[in-house]
């Protein structure tokens, strides 16, 4: 218990020397972590918790996207939600697809394992895309639709894994179509019912108390208690999150509708209360990513094999925002061209694909193999792509 804690206060620390030395040299902060913590792998068996599909998927992710959620005005949302439900689900698809395929073809990968490689890696991470966004000060629409797609495409990833994971498992058939379609409804319905539900609940015992601490739990309660609810009955916990937090941020925590829920002071407590959460879970997960990606052998299946899947990831993804971006050019929805390439270039992945790679078990076919490219591609993504995006924001603004 010492060891762990000593650890946790270590990696505290660490994070908050990187914060300060990230904002005076002007880099992102997320880069900052994962570079900081691949320079501390050496002392890792000291220093560090061993990074775990549990620990990113029921520690880490539900307060992560609680504290994403309610600040999301549903006005806002509601505005371009369509745009946003296209590329969340028909995108993750094709982005899915346009992967599996090429590791299947290029890389000679069995089916099944292409295919789960593919669903794994097509969401973009909303850890890793909220982090950047925010450490770089994004605002208005253009943060709106990266924020939301990458929290909805996350619950239709994890149902289409948990698809292909059974299929993998027991390959008489693939699922058609409609019985793909029936159970992504299944799932996300039901996750979003739970997060309703929840939220509704946590916004009832909010409203029979003036006590601002007492707020913050009862938020904490509901971010984890409908993630954890939405789990067990196999809905998407993700989206379950995103549904509560979305709930109480619109009716109590940013003051819509007239509701007064929250007392002013929990108002404001709440939300230094989510930010600061947030901060420490970003901070774990950034730096616990470099640590284990410094001892992964990144170069197991070849440099060529590593960039050819890195390749493919960045295709699948640009076959995802162009094209469906095309579609809504002359309607109101219609996105920016310079704000497509923020969609494309921006769309990270991270903690997500890891607890999913993570969650394969060590006898299925390919495991070993699809953890090290899904390693390699975020590590790429996190530090290139990253360390490469407020260049391409400033160009935006410029033009």
């Amino acid at each position: 218990m010492n060891l762990i804690l000593a650890s946790v206060v270590g990696l505290l620390v660490v994070a908050i020397a990187v914060a300060l030395l990230a904002r005076r040299l002007a880099l992102p902060y997320t880069v900052g972590l994962v570079a900081t913590g691949i320079a501390l792998a050496p002392f890792s068996a000291q220093f560090a918790p061993f990074l775990s599909h549990d620990l990113i998927y029921l520690v880490i992710l539900p307060p992560l996207l609680f504290e994403a959620a309610i600040s999301i005005h549903w006005r806002e949302l509601r505005r371009d939600l369509l745009p946003i439900l296209v590329l969340s689900t028909v995108g993750v698809v094709i982005s899915a697809g346009v992967t599996a395929a090429g590791m299947r073809y290029l890389l000679a990968w069995p089916l099944a394992s292409a295919v789960l490689f593919g669903v794994l890696i097509a969401a973009t991470d909303p850890v890793a895309v909220i982090a950047l966004f925010k450490d770089l000060g994004l605002q208005g629409r253009l943060r709106l639709l990266v924020e939301s797609e990458s929290l909805f495409n996350d619950g239709v990833a994890a149902v289409l894994f948990a698809l292909a994971l059974a299929w993998a498992r027991a390959p008489t058939a693939p699922p058609g179509a409609l019985e793909t379609a029936v159970a992504l409804a299944k799932v996300s319905g039901g996750g979003i019912a739970v997060g309703l539900l929840v939220g509704g609940g946590a916004l009832l015992l909010a409203g029979r108390t003036l006590d601002h601490l007492v707020s913050a739990a009862v938020t904490t309660a509901a971010a984890y208690g409908s993630f954890l609810l939405a789990e067990y009955f196999h809905f998407s916990g993700v989206l379950a999150a995103v549904a509560a937090g979305l709930l109480i941020g619109n009716l109590a925590v940013l003051g819509q509708g007239g509701s007064k829920t929250f007392s002013s002071r929990g108002w404001e407590f709440v939300q230094g209360f989510w930010e600061f959460a947030a901060f420490i879970a970003n901070s774990l997960i950034f730096l616990l990513i470099g640590v284990t990606v410094a001892q992964v052998p990144l170069l197991g299946l070849g440099l060529k094999g590593l960039l050819i899947a890195i390749a493919l990831v960045l295709v699948g993804r640009l076959l995802t925002v162009y094209p469906l971006c095309l579609a809504f050019a002359r309607s109101r929805w219609a996105i920016p061209l310079a704000d497509q390439h923020i969609l494309w270039w921006g769309g990270l992945r991270g903690a997500l694909a890891l607890a999913l790679a993570l969650s394969l078990p060590a006898s299925f076919p390919f495991a070993y193999e699809i953890r090290i490219v899904t390693f390699g591609v975020v590590i790429f993504s996190v530090l290139v792509q990253g360390l490469t995006m407020p260049l391409l924001l400033r160009k935006r603004e410029q033009s």
